[in-house]
């Protein structure tokens, strides 16, 4: 996206946690597309960098760190507000899933750490947030769930667990924080990431077929919804999990 392809700037700012990549650079790719300014979180100095340099280095900054430190969420939340101003937006997408089997023969060491970056660092980050800005002035939080969270995940059953509690984190986030700031999540199905090519390298055709829109997801289906969820057109909607799903779901009906 070049300088030219900008549109003016809306005057709101967002902080989008794992965005050198994948759905949390599609989210940010959004949100800059319609003149929001954005500061990307993410592990990788280097990736980082070519993110920023791809969306627009005007317009955005990067912080490295990793989610669940609470140093270098606050970090980063201090490095937007002196860049920008504000933090109007935070969408909640680091994640990590570096397990696959039963929860029966389940490290209990792996299953912390899969919290402790899914959900307990977003909730740093939407206090830190909250404090910074949103408390005072207004603003959304968006956190990236997943299908996993609303239903049974074999063998990914870690990462599942970590994301329904982020549905409800969710919830309990839109009760404390309204009226001032509104909070939801996003239950994407499989997303053509590099997070998620497990679950689907080498066989895509065979689980796009499963799905009744005929694809799978890539990072602009969730980019989309997040940018929705952020904008005035949902005013009215809090502590909902929006699934986005290529209707995965409806093969779970009669016949």
């Amino acid at each position: 996206m070049s300088t030219k392809e900008l549109p003016p700037l809306s005057g709101k700012v967002a902080l989008v946690t794992g965005a050198s990549r994948g759905i949390g650079y599609g989210v940010a790719e959004a949100l800059v597309a319609r003149g929001d300014r954005v500061c990307i979180t993410g592990r990788g100095e280097d990736a980082l960098k070519e993110a920023v340099e791809s969306l627009g280095a005007d317009r955005v900054i990067h912080v490295a760190g990793k989610a669940h430190d609470v140093a270098h969420q606050a970090v980063a939340v201090e490095r937007t507000m002196e860049a920008f101003g504000r933090v109007d937006f935070l969408v909640n997408n680091a994640g990590t899933n570096p397990v696959f089997g039963p929860i029966a023969d389940l490290d209990l060491d792996v299953a912390r750490k899969v919290f402790e970056t899914n959900v307990v660092s977003a909730l740093g980050f939407a206090q830190q947030t909250w404090k910074a800005w949103q408390k005072d002035n207004g603003g959304a939080i968006v956190n990236i769930a997943s299908v996993a969270g609303v239903s049974a995940s074999p063998f990914i059953g870690a990462y599942g667990i970590s994301k329904a509690a982020m549905i409800n984190l969710t919830l309990q986030l839109a009760h404390e924080f309204a009226p001032m700031v509104r909070v939801n999540s996003i239950a994407p199905a499989v997303v053509k990431t590099k997070f998620a090519e497990a679950l689907y390298e080498g066989r895509e055709a065979e689980v796009a077929a499963s799905y009744p829109l005929g694809r799978l997801g890539v990072p602009e289906d969730i980019g989309g919804a997040a940018a929705f969820l952020t904008s005035s057109q949902s005013d009215w909607i809090t502590g909902q999990t929006l699934v986005v799903d290529g209707g995965i779901f409806l093969n779970a009906g009669v016949g």
